[in-house]
């Protein structure tokens, strides 16, 4: 199994002091930094866009994850790869070609992710399993932060798990995580876990801490 890693989402920071905010989470022992962008159209929210991350980017040296939740991400990921994203998730259901976007990612020498939303059946990313470099089972509909886990996404990071088989994949989860669900999670098979609310609501340092000491009991 990869290492298991932490990636507090900023959807859930100050967004008045963001730059404080991603020093703190930093220094709190985040392993990435994952930052989701809406668009308005493909999930009802809007966040952030390659502008603010280029100006993030040189606060930290964390790995950033770019999640585009967005509608026809092939037309700003050369925008987001030059912004300084590490690793560029899309969803499937956002797009017709994911082939041909994946392989522009990793081209430019950055990772490549697929997302899935809570409906959408695992089996809908066997033809890409060779062209990504990490998956992403979304636990809550994609939009907004601070929803509750999804409780049946458990079987389909499992699935996923299975279908990885031993190809070098990160299994992300992102949605509803917190020091309770982790270790089922961790279980399933995810290796990375994106925590929103869980890590920024009261102390980052104890919030990441507890996070850690759990997945330590389930790995």
């Amino acid at each position: 199994m990869n290492i298991m890693r932490v990636a507090p989402s900023i959807l859930s920071a100050n967004f008045t002091k963001l730059g404080d905010e991603i020093k703190a989470i930093d220094n709190a022992g985040a392993d990435w930094i994952h930052i989701d962008v809406m668009d308005g159209h493909f999930v009802p929210n809007l966040t952030f866009g390659p502008p603010i991350i280029k100006q993030l980017r040189s606060i930290t040296n964390k790995f950033f994850d770019v999640h585009l939740m967005i509608k026809e991400p092939e037309k700003s990921i050369e925008q987001y790869i030059d912004a300084g994203a590490d690793n560029i998730t899309f969803h499937i259901e956002a797009c017709d070609h994911a082939p041909r976007y994946l392989k522009m990612i990793r081209d430019s020498g950055k990772k490549a992710g697929i997302s899935l939303n809570p409906q959408t059946p695992a089996h809908a990313i066997t033809h890409l399993l060779d062209d990504v470099d990490l998956i992403l089972v979304m636990s809550v509909n994609p939009g907004f932060g601070g929803q509750h886990f999804i409780p049946s996404q458990i079987e389909k990071i499992k699935t996923i798990k299975k279908m990885i088989d031993n190809r070098d994949i990160n299994l992300q989860v992102d949605g509803g995580v917190n020091h309770h669900n982790i270790v089922d999670i961790a279980h399933a098979g995810a290796n990375i876990v994106v925590a929103g609310s869980a890590v920024f609501h009261g102390d980052y340092d104890d919030n990441i801490r507890k996070l850690k000491i759990n997945i330590d009991k389930a790995v």
